[in-house]
C-alpha cells in the first residue's frame, strides 16, 4: 500500500461524472426499498428477491466495473501512468493500493446502501441485510480485481466489462445452471446463504466452493494486473 497513489487514486475516482454514478445507482436501490417498504410493508421475501436481483445481480457488478476501470484506467488513456511507474515502487504495490480504493469505494456505495435497503425492507430479521451486505463485499472484492485487471489488458475494458456484467452476470450467471458455476454473484450469494437463516435463496455452489472461488479469483486477477503493469511501456501508454 502506498498512501499517496491511494490519495490521487482517490480523487482521480471520485471526480465529479464518476461520483454521479457511484451515487445514482445505491440511490435507486434505497428508494425502491423504501417504496416497496411503502406498499408491501416488512416482507423478507420482497426484500430478499431485492437483494438479490438488483442490488448483488445488478448494482454490485456495474459498481465494481465504474470502482475497478476507474482507479487506472484514465491514467493508461492519458498517459499519466507513466508518472506513477516511474517512482520506484514495485508494481504489485500500486496494483494493491488502487484495488484497495476500489474496494473501499465498494464497500460504501455498494454493501452500505444493500445493508440499508435491506433492513428497511425486514429490519434484521433473518439475517438478510447483513447477509447481502457480507455478499455485495466479497464480490465487489472479486469484481474490482477483475475489471482493474482488464482495464490494464485493454483500452476497452469498459465495453468488455459491461458485456460482462449485464450479459453473462445478470443474464446468463443468474439462469443459466452451468454457467452459475463461473459467476461471481453466485460465489458471493454462497456466502450471502451462509449467513442468512432463511431457506428463499439458494446459491449454485456450496460454500467452500464459493470463498475458494472468490480468493482465486481476486488473487489472480491483481497478480496478472502487477505482472501486466511490469511490462507496460511509454509507447503503449500513448
Amino acid at each position: 500500500m502506498n498512501a499517496t497513489i491511494a490519495r490521487l487514486t482517490a480523487s482521480t475516482l471520485l471526480g465529479k461524472r464518476r461520483v454521479l454514478l457511484l451515487f445514482v445507482l445505491p440511490a435507486v436501490l434505497v428508494l425502491l426499498a423504501l417504496l416497496l417498504r411503502l406498499v408491501t410493508g416488512p416482507s423478507l421475501q420482497v426484500g430478499t428477491t431485492l437483494l438479490q436481483t438488483l442490488a448483488l445481480g445488478t448494482i454490485v457488478p456495474l459498481l465494481g466495473l465504474i470502482a475497478g476501470t476507474g482507479v487506472i484506467g484514465p491514467e493508461i488513456d492519458d498517459g499519466s501512468i507513466i508518472y506513477v511507474l516511474a517512482k520506484p515502487l514495485p508494481r504489485p504495490t500500486i496494483v494493491v493500493t488502487k484495488l484497495a480504493v476500489a474496494v473501499g469505494c465498494l464497500v460504501a456505495f455498494a454493501a452500505v446502501p444493500t445493508l440499508l435497503a435491506g433492513v428497511i425492507m425486514s429490519g434484521f430479521d433473518d439475517g438478510v441485510a447483513v447477509g447481502f451486505a457480507v455478499g455485495a463485499a466479497v464480490a465487489g472484492l472479486a469484481y474490482s480485481a477483475v475489471f482493474l485487471m482488464l482495464a490494464v489488458i485493454t483500452r476497452h475494458a469498459v465495453v468488455f466489462g459491461l458485456i460482462y456484467a449485464l450479459i453473462w452476470e445478470s443474464l446468463v450467471g443468474g439462469f443459466v445452471p452451468g454457467a452459475q458455476v463461473l459467476s461471481i454473484q453466485q460465489w458471493a450469494l454462497a456466502v450471502a446463504d451462509r449467513l442468512i437463516a432463511g431457506d428463499d435463496i439458494e446459491a449454485a455452489v456450496g460454500l467452500g466452493t464459493g470463498v475458494v472461488l472468490l480468493l482465486v479469483t481476486t488473487v489472480a486477477a491483481t497478480w496478472f494486473a502487477g505482472e501486466r503493469l511490469r511490462s507496460l511501456t511509454l509507447t503503449e501508454t500513448e
